[in-house]
């Protein structure tokens, strides 16, 4: 179990008066230690009822939203993400927009070893949009990974 003082910093879990943000709110964010930094490991989070707006007519944008990292000293709590993926419901921005803000909102919070961001926007107008957005912590071989995903996920298309 977790000492009070490494879990300081988390006030959304488990607080039963969860306020949603009306619009964008990078703030809601928090995190907590991360109690294996010298392993390796991926975490997944996926968010298939990601909504924003576009920022010309105001019309809902629809998408899943895929994000790994690859951790080093924090990880996200995952209470606070869903309500800072929710925030973007009245948000208005273009897609890639997005997902570059999400990514990097996390690394900022985060400094991660590694972090990638996909966006798969549902249709609109007969265009799919799926922007992919990834961070390697720089000066290591986490930098050339996020240079080798990138261009495997503009393969991959």
């Amino acid at each position: 179990m977790r000492s009070d003082s490494e879990l300081a910093g988390v006030t959304l879990l488990g607080n039963t008066a969860t306020k949603y943000p009306n619009d964008y709110a990078p703030e809601i964010l928090e995190k907590f230690p991360n109690k294996h930094p010298g392993n390796d490991y991926m975490v997944t989070f996926n968010c298939p009822e990601f909504t924003s707006l576009c920022p010309k007519t105001g019309q809902p944008d629809f998408a899943e939203i895929k994000i790994n990292y690859i951790p080093d000293g924090f990880l996200v709590e995952s209470k606070s993400l869903k309500l800072y993926l929710f925030s973007f419901r009245n948000h208005g921005d273009f897609h890639e927009d997005c997902v570059n803000i999400i990514m990097k909102d996390l690394v900022k919070l985060l400094e991660p070893k590694y972090l990638e961001v996909e966006g798969i926007f549902t249709p609109r107008g007969g265009i799919s949009i799926y922007p992919f957005a990834n961070y390697g912590k720089p000066g290591t071989d986490y930098e050339n990974i996020a240079k080798t995903r990138l261009f495997a996920a503009i393969d991959r298309r």
